[in-house]
This record gives C-alpha cells, structure tokens and sequence, in this order.
C-alpha cells in the first residue's frame, strides 16, 4: 500500500509590524563626564602647550589659544558645556532622522489621507511599513485599532471612536519621551552657559581692580590676565549658550512638525470611521 505523504500549503507571511526604533544616548551624564575629562585635557596640553606663549612661566600668551588658556579655571568647564552642546545635537539629528522615517512626512500624510478617504486600510497599511519612523509606528497602531473597530459588535458609534482616538494618543505619548530625550539638558546649556561665562567674567573683572589697586604703577600682567580671564569667559558662555538655543528651538520644530502630522492624520482616521460606520 502506498504511503501517503502530507503536502503543507505555504502559509502566507506574517505581516511585519511597524515600530519607530528610535535610538539615542540615554544617560547624558555620561556624555557630561566623557566632555569634562576631553576638555580638562584640551586645556593643559592643547590651550597650556608651552609654544602658545612667549615663555615658559606661560604669562604672556602670543597667539588666540594661549589667551584662550588664561581665561582661568572656568574655561574647561565652559568648554565642557560647548562639547556637550555638539555632542547631543549631533545625537538628537541621528536619533529625529530615524524618527522621520524613510519618506517625506507630508507627502505620506496626503497618501495615507487618500487611501482613508478610499476606505483601502490595507494600503495605508503598507505605507506606514514603507515610511517606518515614528509618525509611520503611531499611524500604524491607530489603523489596527480601526480594524479592529470595524469588527466589534458590541460597543456603540461613539465607543469606537473614542478607542481609536485614545489608541492615538496613546501611541504618541509613547513615543514623545524617545523624541524629546536629551533636549532639557540642552534647553538648560542656553541659561547656564551664560551663567558660567558671567561667573568667569566677573572672576576676571575682580583680578583686574585687584591689579589697578596695588600700590604703585600697576601690574600690567596682572591686568592682562584678569581682563583676558574676563573676556574669553564671555566669549565661550555667549558662544555655548547661542549654540544651545539653536539646537533646542530646531530640533523642537522638527518634533512638533512630527506631531502635527500624526494629529492630520489621526483627525482623519477618526473622521473616515465615523462617516462609513
């Protein structure tokens, strides 16, 4: 007797969900430590280097580093928040280029709204696979609360379109902390950033009255040190302080402009349910 033998069908594959994979630095403190130690080098052996100045009792600088230098103790510290300003843009542009996805967000938002507007879940589905990113991640959680919807026969008109909406904003919540990692510590950087370079402006300033009130002709070393000490510390505290609010206000925008486009989207989802159901 023949054996029979068991012919599995191929299953169809599964379809692949959509998560925004937002990564990034998640304890800045280290960022803030691994800066302290890069800039305290930079200032003894880079700033410090014997040929920045004309002799080696390092009191006359003869170029911009070795003034830079005799700016005092707060000048690693300022140079400290300066990294940690650059390190964490450079992070934040990483990290909100993989939220945005592999697409252009408006033009994806006008696809997906045409395809509610066709009732065709299923493409707008796979836009969401092909866009990725956080808008597409949230986009696609609400769609699957919309099909899901479409089948229950239990809750009313007014139910399912509160569940879909509360899909939504859960989803976003979700993904906001991942979006606005690191961005306190830079909005902090643009106030203390002044601060500090105030601190080291007002150290400097002391210097000099102290050089202008000995006895005699004043000490012109002296003076040129507490005057330098004062200045270079503005420089870097202004320098650190505009660095941060550029950072802050451009990666805000572009976070808002993420959130924007899943609420057109969203308010669309909800209103393409509440017409056809």
């Amino acid at each position: 007797m023949a054996e029979q033998t068991n012919i599995q069908k191929p299953q169809p594959a599964a379809k692949k969900e959509v998560s925004s994979n937002v990564s990034g630095i998640k304890s800045a403190s280290i960022v803030v430590l691994v800066c302290l130690v890069c800039a305290i080098l930079f200032y003894m052996f880079g700033l410090g280097y014997v040929g920045n100045f004309k002799d080696a009792t390092k009191d006359v600088p003869i170029n911009l580093m070795g003034t830079v230098y005799k700016g005092g103790i707060v000048v690693p510290v300022l140079i400290t928040c300066f990294l940690v300003v650059v390190v964490l843009s450079i992070e934040r542009w990483i990290a909100l280029a993989k939220a945005k996805g592999s697409g252009n967000t408006t033009k994806f938002v006008e696809n997906v709204k045409a395809a509610l507007r066709n009732r065709d879940i299923a493409k707008a589905e796979d836009l969401c696979r092909k866009q990725k990113g956080t808008v597409g991640a949230v986009v696609y959680a609400t769609l699957q609360k919309y099909k899901e919807m479409e089948k229950d026969t239990i809750l009313s008109k007014e139910q399912k379109v509160a569940s879909i909406q509360a899909t939504l904003e859960e989803a976003t919540a979700l993904e906001m902390p991942a979006l606005q990692q690191n961005l306190p510590v830079l909005a902090t950087l643009t106030t203390l950033g002044t601060l500090i370079g105030l601190f080291g402006t007002v150290l400097g300033m002391i210097k000099s009255f102290q050089a202008l009130s000995a006895s005699g002709a004043p000490d012109s070393t002296e003076l040129s040190t507490g005057i330098s000490e004062a200045l270079v510390n503005t420089a870097l505290g202004i320098a650190t302080a505009a660095l941060a609010l550029i950072a802050y206000n451009f990666y805000t925008n572009k976070i808002d402009n993420m959130t924007y486009a899943i609420d057109e989207i969203g308010f669309s989802t909800v209103a393409t349910f509440s017409a056809n159901h």
